[in-house]
C-alpha cells in the first residue's frame, strides 16, 4: 500500500473539527440573561439575588480583575425537544473563556432559583444539566469570578494584576454567550471514540499492525458519518470503530490506577478568598460527576479546604459528607493544607498531620494513611519520621519528575529518612497530576515506568487542577475506553489506597532511596519574600512557647488552657505553610495577607504568653527571665523561668592596630576598617577560625535572572555576577557595656542600605550579626558569606527533628545539583576535632562549599532576592534578620546555638516570684524537648515531644514535676503505640528512663 497516513491524518482532523464537534449540539435556544456586579468582596447567594439585575446581551464586557458578577439566566425549554430521543438538555455556559488554561481565568458556580449548588462551568466543563421538563421555564443564578489569568502563557513578564490596589477596574472578560442546548448523545460518544483512538495512534510505533488498523478504522468510520446527517449517522461510525475498541489490551500492558483529583493551590496566582471558591466550584462538579458514573473515586487532600467548604458552603459539605460514606469521594494526605516539607519547623510539620487527621477523623470518621503531596518542592530527610508517626503508610508526589540534571532511578520505593524510618512512596511515571487520560499521558506512564520487569502498576491522578476543575465526563468516558484496550495501558477506576495495597502487593520488596528527595529545581523558594518566611520562624517559635506557659498555668491550677485560640493559631501557621505561600512563590496579594495574619497570631500568642505567666507570678517588683528553650541559659531552666546569673566574664570592645575588637573569656573577633571580620579567635583552644587572606562576614551581591520561574529558581550560573560589598560608610563603636560590646557598620549599594551590628556578650559562644536591610534593588540575590579555616568534606544542615550532612565538593552530577540548599536554624561545618556553627532567626537558603584551593570552606546564607515574577514588588523595603557565628562548636552546640538564637530569655517585669520550676525536665545529652502542651482531646493530659538531637544514640531520664500518673508513648495523635497496658517503666519519683536512638522523635503522654 501507499502511505497515505499524513493525509488520512489531516482528513481525521478536519472531520471532527468540522463535522464532529459542532454536530454534538443537535439543537439550541437563547436564553434571557441579567447581570449584577459586586462593588467589593463575594457576598451570599442571598444578598446578590435581592440585587436589581440589568439585561445583557453576548458580548456585553463584564468583569474588573478580581470581581465578582452574578448572572441571572432564565428561559424555556423548549415543548418540541419531549420527543428528543438519545439527548441530553443542558445550559451551555461560555463566560468568554480561553480554552487553552483551565484554572487561571474566569468561573463560575450555578445556583438553583433557590439557592441550591448545582455544579461549576469552567472553560472545558461548560455544561449544567436542565431537569425541568420541555415546555417549562427556568432559571438559575450564576455567581461569575473574574480572575485575571496571571499564567501569562508562562512569560513570567511582570503583571500589576496580583494586588487589587494595582490591577485597574478594566473588564477582562466578554460574554461569548449562553444557550439551552440539546447535546446528542450518540455523536457525543462518537466524538470521545475519535479522541482516544486518535490519541492511541499517535502513540504506536509506526511498525505496528495496531497503529495501521486504528487509522484505517478512523477512515472507515468517517466514510460511514453523511457529513449532511451526522446525527442521523454518527451509530454506523460507531460501529465501525467497535472492533478497533474490542481488541483487548496486552497481557503485559502496563496497568494504571486512575484517581480522579483535583490539585487546588490554597493560594498561588490568586488569593485565599478565592481557593474557597474554587474549592466550592470544583466540590460540587466532582458531586455531580459521582452522582452520573458510581464507579468514580475522587480524592482530594487538605483539611482546610474541606474546613473552607463547611464553613462557607454548609449544605454542600453535607453533600460531600454523604460521598465520604458510600466511599465515592476520599479525603487524602492527612495534612491541614499539601505544605511545603523543607521549610517548616518540625513541630509544625508534625501538626500539619495532627489538625488535618483530627479534622478528617472527627467530620467523617476516617483516617487518611496517604501522603499527598504532589506539587511540593522538595521533601525533607524527616518527612517519612514523621508520616509514619502519624500512622501513615504511603507517600506519593510527582514533583521529582521535574528535576532539571538528574532523573529519579526509581517510581517505587522504599523512601528512607534520617532515623531510619521506611514510608512505601509512588512517584507517578505519568508526571503530572492533572492527566485527561489522553494518549499521550498513558503512553508516557507507560514508557517512563522505571520498574519494568519487576512490577508494572502505577497511579494517574485526572481532572484539571492548579487552580481546579477537576475531572470531567469526557475523563471518565477515555477511561472506560482504555479499560482494556490493546496497544494502551489498563485503565482502572481506582482510588488511592486501591492502588497502594496493590503496588505493595506486587512490590513488597521495592529499592530503597535514603535521605532527602531533593528536588533540583526551584532552589530560590528557600529564600523569595523573607518577611514569609519571617513570620513563619517567629509564630513557630510563639507557638512553642505560648503553648509551653500555658499549659504550666494551667496544670498548676492558675489559669485555664486556651485550647480555641491556639487552635486558631495553629490552623493559619499551618495554612501558610502551604507550597505556594511559605515558598515566597505567590502574587502580592498572598504575602501582604500572609504578614498580616502573622501580625494577628504574634498579638494572640504574646497576650497568651503574658496572661499565662503572670498568672503564674503574681504581681510583685521582681523581673523574671523566661527560658522556653530546651537548654538552661544563664542561671535560667530549660522550660522554666529564674533571675539571671550575675558574675559572668565582662565583654570588652577596643581599637588596636588590627582593627576594632570584641573580646569575652570565649572569643576574640577582630573587624578591620570597613567591619569585615578578619579573625575570629577561639580562646578556649587558641584555634583560628577565619582564613588568611579571606575575610568573613562579606556581603556579596549577584545578579538573579533566572531561565524561567521567577521567584521560584535560582540558576547556577548566579555565581558568575558577584560584587563583594566590601566598602563601608561608617563603622563605629556603638554599645561597650560589660554584659554587651557592639559595633555598627552601615553600607549603601544601588539603591539600598544594610545597617550591620556586630555583638558579643559577656559568656556566650558566638559572635552576633544583626542586619538591618533597606532593600529596594531587583534581579539581584544577597548573601552573607563566612570563609571558614575548616576542611569540610560534608556539611550538617539542621532539618525538621535532627540534621541532615550533605557534600561540600561537586564530585557527581547529584552533589553540582544541590548547589543551594535548605536549613532551619543552624549549618555546621568542621575537620576532625573541631567545627564552626553558623546559626540563624529567619533564613533558610545556604550553599556550603570548600573554597581555597580545599583548604577552607565557605558558608553563605541567601539573605534577599527580588524577583519580578508573580509579585513585581517582592522583597521590597525593610528587613531584620540575625546571624551567629559560633567557632569551636561541634554539632551539640550548634544546636544550642539555633535554639538561643531563635528562642531568647524573655524578660517578664512586675511579678512576684523568684522562679517557675520547670513542668518537665530532661537529664541526657542529646535529648531534645520540642514541644510541651496540653492533649488534643481537652483531657488535660499532659504532652511532650523530645527527638534526639545529635544524630547518635542517646540515654535520658525524663522527670515531671505535676501529678503525672503515667506516662504513655504515643504517636502524633496521641495514640497509645502499644498496648494502654503498657507504660514506660513507673518511677516512685516520677521519673522515667528513655533510649533513643539517632533523631528519634518521641511522643509522650502524662496521665493526671
Amino acid at each position: 500500500m501507499h502511505d497515505d497516513a499524513p493525509l488520512v491524518q489531516m482528513r481525521i482532523n478536519r472531520f471532527v473539527t468540522e463535522r464532529l464537534q459542532p454536530a454534538i449540539i443537535r439543537a439550541s435556544v437563547a436564553v434571557d440573561i441579567q447581570r449584577w456586579e459586586a462593588p467589593g468582596e463575594p457576598v451570599s447567594f442571598a444578598h446578590a439575588v435581592a440585587q436589581p439585575f440589568e439585561p445583557v446581551e453576548a458580548g456585553y464586557a463584564w468583569g474588573k480583575p478580581w470581581g465578582t458578577t452574578w448572572f441571572k439566566v432564565a428561559g424555556t425549554l423548549p415543548a418540541e425537544w419531549a420527543d428528543a430521543a438519545d439527548a441530553r438538555v443542558q445550559l451551555v455556559v461560555d463566560l468568554g473563556f480561553d480554552s487553552a488554561q483551565p484554572g487561571f481565568q474566569s468561573e463560575g458556580l450555578v445556583f438553583s432559583a433557590s439557592g441550591s449548588i448545582i455544579k461549576a462551568v469552567e472553560p472545558l466543563n461548560t455544561g449544567v444539566p436542565l431537569t425541568a421538563a420541555p415546555g417549562d421555564a427556568f432559571e438559575f443564578y450564576i455567581e461569575a469570578a473574574s480572575n485575571p489569568d496571571l499564567s501569562q502563557a508562562w512569560t513570567f513578564a511582570p503583571t500589576p494584576m496580583g494586588a487589587r490596589e494595582t490591577a485597574g477596574d478594566g473588564p477582562l472578560y466578554r460574554l461569548a454567550g449562553m444557550v439551552v442546548a440539546l447535546r446528542d448523545n450518540t455523536v457525543w460518544s462518537l466524538a470521545q471514540d475519535f479522541w482516544t483512538l486518535h490519541g492511541l495512534y499517535a502513540e504506536l510505533p509506526a511498525h505496528l499492525p495496531r497503529k495501521a488498523e486504528i487509522l484505517r478504522a478512523l477512515d472507515l468510520a468517517i466514510d460511514a458519518v453523511d457529513p449532511q446527517d451526522v446525527a442521523g449517522t454518527a451509530q454506523a461510525g460507531r460501529d465501525l470503530l467497535a472492533p478497533a475498541f474490542a481488541a483487548p489490551a496486552w497481557q503485559s500492558s502496563h496497568r494504571v490506577h486512575a484517581v480522579g483529583h483535583a490539585h487546588i493551590d490554597s493560594a498561588w496566582l490568586w488569593p485565599l478568598r478565592e481557593t474557597v471558591r474554587k474549592v466550592a466550584r470544583t466540590f460540587a462538579n466532582v458531586d455531580a460527576l459521582i452522582e452520573q458514573n458510581p464507579d468514580f473515586v475522587f480524592a482530594a487532600s487538605s483539611a482546610q479546604q474541606f474546613a473552607w467548604l463547611k464553613e462557607h458552603y454548609p449544605d454542600l459539605f453535607d453533600r460531600v459528607r454523604r460521598r465520604v460514606a458510600e466511599g465515592s469521594f476520599v479525603p487524602v494526605g492527612g495534612m491541614w493544607v499539601e505544605s511545603d516539607s523543607n521549610l517548616p519547623g518540625g513541630e509544625a510539620l508534625a501538626r500539619q498531620f495532627v489538625a488535618g487527621k483530627r479534622f478528617f477523623m472527627e467530620e467523617f470518621g476516617v483516617e487518611p494513611l496517604e501522603v499527598w503531596l504532589p506539587d511540593s518542592f522538595g521533601y525533607s530527610g524527616a518527612l517519612p519520621q514523621i508520616a509514619r508517626a502519624a500512622g501513615s503508610r504511603w507517600f506519593l508526589t510527582q514533583k521529582i519528575s521535574w528535576n532539571e540534571t538528574n532523573v529519579m532511578p526509581h517510581h517505587t520505593f522504599q523512601w528512607e529518612g534520617i532515623d531510619g524510618t521506611r514510608i512505601f512512596t509512588h512517584f507517578p511515571p505519568v508526571d503530572t497530576y492533572s492527566s485527561e487520560l489522553s494518549g499521550s499521558d498513558l503512553a508516557r506512564a507507560e514508557r517512563q515506568y522505571s520498574e519494568k520487569g519487576v512490577a508494572n502498576t502505577s497511579l494517574v491522578p485526572f481532572g484539571w487542577g492548579d487552580g481546579g476543575g477537576g475531572p470531567t465526563e469526557e475523563m471518565i468516558a477515555a477511561a472506560r475506553r482504555t479499560a482494556s484496550l490493546e496497544g494502551s495501558p489498563t485503565v482502572l477506576l481506582s482510588s488511592p489506597r486501591g492502588f497502594f495495597e496493590a503496588a505493595e502487593a506486587e512490590y513488597p520488596q521495592p529499592p530503597v532511596w535514603s535521605g532527602e528527595l531533593y528536588l533540583e529545581f526551584h532552589r530560590g523558594t528557600y529564600t523569595s519574600q523573607a518577611r514569609t518566611k519571617r513570620g513563619n520562624r517567629r509564630s513557630e517559635h510563639l507557638l512553642r512557647e505560648a503553648e509551653l506557659w500555658a499549659t504550666t498555668a494551667a496544670v498548676r491550677g492558675a489559669a485555664d488552657y486556651p485550647y480555641a485560640a491556639l487552635e486558631q493559631a495553629w490552623h493559619t501557621v499551618l495554612l501558610l505553610q502551604f507550597h505556594d505561600i511559605l515558598p515566597g512563590s505567590s502574587i502580592a496579594w498572598v504575602h501582604r495577607e500572609a504578614e498580616l495574619r502573622y501580625e494577628e497570631v504574634r498579638v494572640t500568642l504574646e497576650q497568651i504568653i503574658d496572661r499565662s505567666v503572670r498568672a503564674l507570678a503574681g504581681d510583685g517588683t521582681r523581673t523574671l527571665a523566661l527560658n522556653s528553650g530546651p537548654f538552661d541559659r544563664a542561671g535560667v531552666p530549660a522550660l522554666g523561668a529564674g533571675e539571671l546569673t550575675a558574675g559572668r566574664a565582662a565583654a570588652t570592645v577596643s581599637r588596636t592596630a588590627e582593627g576594632i575588637v570584641l573580646q569575652n573569656d570565649r572569643l576574640r573577633a577582630t573587624l578591620d576598617a570597613d567591619g569585615l571580620l578578619v579573625s575570629l579567635r577561639d580562646l578556649v583552644t587558641g584555634r583560628e577560625s577565619i582564613p588568611t587572606g579571606q575575610p568573613s562576614k562579606v556581603l556579596q551581591l549577584f545578579r538573579d535572572t533566572p531561565r524561567q520561574w521567577d521567584a521560584w529558581d535560582i540558576d547556577a550560573d548566579y555565581v558568575r555576577t558577584m560584587t563583594e560589598l566590601r566598602v563601608a560608610d561608617s563603622v563605629e563603636i556603638c554599645e561597650s557595656g560589660s554584659e554587651r560590646v557592639a559595633v555598627r557598620i552601615i553600607r549603601r549599594f544601588g539603591s539600598s542600605t544594610v545597617e550591620e551590628t556586630v555583638s558579643l556578650s559577656s559568656g556566650e559562644r558566638a559572635l552576633d550579626v544583626e542586619l538591618a536591610i533597606d532593600w529596594h534593588e531587583r534581579q539581584k540575590l544577597l548573601k552573607l558569606a563566612f570563609p571558614i579555616d575548616v576542611q569540610a568534606a560534608q556539611a550538617a544542615s539542621e532539618i525538621q527533628f535532627g540534621h541532615i550532612l550533605r557534600p561540600t565538593h561537586s564530585n557527581t552530577s547529584w552533589d553540582a545539583a544541590r548547589f543551594e540548599t535548605v536549613a532551619h536554624r543552624w549549618v555546621h561545618v568542621g575537620e576532625p576535632g573541631y567545627g564552626v556553627a553558623v546559626a540563624n532567626d529567619s533564613t533558610y537558603g545556604h550553599d556550603i562549599r570548600r573554597t581555597g584551593e580545599g583548604r577552607s570552606t565557605t558558608v553563605r546564607l541567601s539573605l534577599l532576592r527580588a524577583p519580578l515574577y508573580p509579585d513585581p514588588e517582592s522583597d521590597q523595603g525593610e528587613h531584620r534578620m540575625r546571624v551567629a557565628i559560633a567557632p569551636g562548636a561541634g554539632i551539640p552546640e550548634a544546636v544550642e546555638e539555633g535554639y538561643r538564637l531563635n528562642l531568647p530569655l524573655r524578660p517578664v517585669e512586675g511579678v512576684g516570684v523568684e522562679h517557675i520550676a520547670p513542668l518537665v525536665r530532661v537529664d541526657g545529652a542529646g535529648v531534645v524537648v520540642e514541644a510541651v502542651k496540653l492533649a488534643e482531646d481537652q483531657s488535660g493530659d499532659v504532652i511532650v515531644r523530645l527527638y534526639e538531637a545529635h544524630g547518635g544514640r542517646a540515654a535520658a531520664t525524663l522527670s515531671a514535676d505535676f501529678d503525672a500518673t503515667d506516662a504513655v508513648l504515643t504517636d502524633l495523635l496521641e495514640r497509645p503505640t502499644v498496648s494502654p497496658e503498657t507504660l514506660l517503666a513507673p518511677s516512685a519519683d516520677r521519673s522515667w528512663r528513655l533510649e533513643l536512638r539517632p533523631f528519634q522523635l518521641v511522643t509522650i503522654r502524662f496521665r493526671r
